[in-house]
């Protein structure tokens, strides 16, 4: 039932398949809960009740907080376990509110434009130095990296399509000279001339798998020497943080990440460097003024 609403209501695959490992996670801790041998042993009446108790799922999201799981994983599991009593269940949404904890405010991590060079340049392969220079000179995600079709490509207006990105929406993002001189070079050294993905996978008509792309990075990121704990999502952060302290407004900058919300693309704000290079420390001041020669 849970999955033939998800598809129904149009959730990613990668959404559905969390959704669905939420509920089952939740079901075995409700069948431990009331000594039963397994979720399967628990009535749909006894199901519909325990997911729209309200007091049933706050112990169960204290519990997962208490195990040291994130607010985000939190809030997922939440979501979960509404959608199921709501879209499943028939349940009014309005008796199926949980107290969410409240948000991470985190800053992403960025790396300088010398760090960036270091890093995409690192690889030796064609085929994967293509993809971490389109990740970074179009700002894409992993997923939508991995998904590329040649057709998406049009060096002409110097634009990128990405089909169905988060949320199930089209853009148009940049394609640099830079990367498309390395597209053409990877597509003639590979022959895709007949190819639908632009970065074909193992299997005949499948795209590469988004755990090779990671990979891929977490390879040339110890190759390049970049001392950061950063995964490839590093690039999407620092290709609008680059855009941001060489003057392009935010909202432009919003369109191309594709961001639905304006305060997603203002968190670059935070860690944009620019403005804090005017400052000056005040250790710096008090020493400079009481010794002008820095001595």
């Amino acid at each position: 039932m849970l999955t033939s609403a998800l598809k129904l209501k149009g959730y990613s695959l990668k959404t559905s398949k969390a959704y669905r490992g939420h509920v089952r996670r939740y079901l075995q801790n409700l069948a431990g809960y009331l000594e039963l041998k397994g979720p399967g042993t628990l009535k749909e009446e006894e199901l519909e009740s325990a997911i729209i108790d309200s007091s049933r799922a706050k112990q169960y999201t204290l519990q997962l907080l208490e195990q040291g799981h994130s607010p985000a994983y939190v809030n997922q599991a939440i979501s979960a376990l509404r959608f199921l009593a709501v879209e499943v269940f028939k349940q009014p949404s309005e008796q199926t509110k949980y107290i969410r904890p409240k948000k991470e405010k985190k800053l992403p991590y960025v790396l300088s434009e010398q760090e960036v060079l270091r890093v995409i340049q690192a690889p030796t392969n064609l085929k994967h130095r293509t993809m971490l220079y389109l990740a970074y000179a179009s700002g894409l995600r992993v997923s939508e990296v991995v998904r590329l079709k040649i057709t998406d490509i049009d060096p002409e207006r110097g634009i990128l399509r990405v089909r169905q990105g988060k949320g199930k929406k089209d853009r148009h993002t940049l394609l640099s000279q830079t990367a498309w001189d390395m597209i053409k070079k990877y597509v003639k050294a590979e022959r895709l001339s007949t190819s639908l993905w632009l970065f074909p996978g193992q299997h005949p008509g499948s795209h590469l798998h988004e755990r090779s792309l990671q990979k891929v990075f977490k390879e040339a990121l110890q190759t390049s020497g970049v001392m950061k704990q950063v995964g490839i999502h590093v690039l999407r952060h620092s290709f609008a943080t680059h855009l941001l302290e060489n003057g392009t407004d935010l909202r432009y900058i919003q369109e191309l990440l594709g961001h639905a919300n304006p305060s997603t693309t203002e968190r670059y704000t935070h860690v944009s460097t620019k403005n804090l290079k005017r400052i000056q420390s005040p250790l710096d001041r008090i020493l400079r003024d009481r010794d002008p020669r820095g001595e």
